[in-house]
């Protein structure tokens, strides 16, 4: 199967890192991706709040330029691996089919830019891909470097499960995890996989969102994880970005390595770190142990 990629325009600039993992990992197996032609933001999830049908006709502008580009596929499959950006354009289909006036005034805004969206598509996220399509028995034949001993928490964060349900459970999302299993890791049984990292708030209201992503790491420190591995670009940022504010504002130590999953994936399969972005990771996975000992398991 051939898939066409949105990278979005965080994958573009501060999550390049989870961009580079991803394109490496998907070439390594051998999965076909084919960037969207003059693809634009999605909106994010701030633009809903402005003008919303502005920002679901920003949004649907991706999904007619991905039917044109497989003009002749009956489905098309669109992989957006930033949570935002997955989200939002899953809302933007289900908004078109569900909403009819909605529906009319988009395929309207399309029409006048030459545009028309035929309902081929389907949002693809790269862990669905990864886990439903290669499937994990592929995956596990394809690991040159199992990572035994390591313990790694996966936290999915708010949107890639919420509020669709589209491809794992919203309450307790598992295909992070058995990611991790195939690698020879021992995935993390803990409480707070989905909690909000506090998304934007670290920018508006620091002492909101630096505590909610405290929570977190804080939470897996305590559960002895050697790391945490996530698929959302903002929860990447926010978790390893602001370690050394937490530790001064409360009072206890945070230094724990948080990695895209694709970035840990990727040193499984024997890619180098140069191709994974690894390089680009403030808190170095070098400080990963195993709590055996403290043998080193990610090298």
């Amino acid at each position: 199967m051939k898939y066409l990629y949105y990278p979005g325009c965080s994958l573009k600039s501060t999550g390049r890192a989870y961009e580079e993992s991803i394109l490496a990992v998907f070439k390594t197996l051998a999965i076909s991706l084919e960037e969207i032609d003059d693809w634009n933001c999605c909106g994010a999830t701030a633009y809903m709040a402005v003008d919303e049908c502005k920002a679901f006709a920003i949004a649907a502008r991706n999904l007619a330029l991905a039917e044109k580009q497989f003009k002749d596929e009956p489905e098309v499959h669109i992989v957006a691996p930033c949570s935002a950006c997955f989200m939002v354009l899953l809302k933007t289909i289900h908004y078109m089919n569900t909403h009819k006036e909605i529906g009319q005034n988009i395929r309207k805004v399309l029409s006048e830019a030459g545009l028309k969206f035929e309902n081929r598509v389907k949002i693809r996220h790269p862990l669905d891909v990864l886990v439903n399509d290669y499937g994990m028995d592929n995956l596990m034949r394809a690991i040159k470097n199992p990572l035994k001993g390591l313990r790694a928490a996966s936290y999915y964060g708010c949107q890639t499960v919420r509020p669709f349900e589209s491809f794992d459970s919203n309450r307790n999302p598992m295909t992070m995890d058995k990611i991790v299993q195939a690698l020879g890791g021992q995935p993390v049984d803990w409480s707070l996989k989905t909690r909000c990292c506090g998304a934007s708030l670290t920018g508006t209201i620091p002492e909101v969102g630096l505590r909610l992503s405290y929570i977190i790491l804080h939470e897996a420190q305590q559960h002895h994880a050697d790391v945490v591995v996530t698929a959302c670009p903002l929860c990447q940022f926010n978790l390893e970005c602001y370690q050394k504010k937490m530790t001064s504002a409360f009072g206890h130590k945070i230094d724990i390595p948080v990695m895209f999953f694709s970035q840990l994936l990727g040193k499984a399969l024997g890619i180098p770190e140069s191709d994974l972005g690894v390089k680009r990771l403030f808190v170095k996975p070098s400080k990963i142990h195993s709590g055996q000992g403290g043998k080193r398991v990610y090298v």
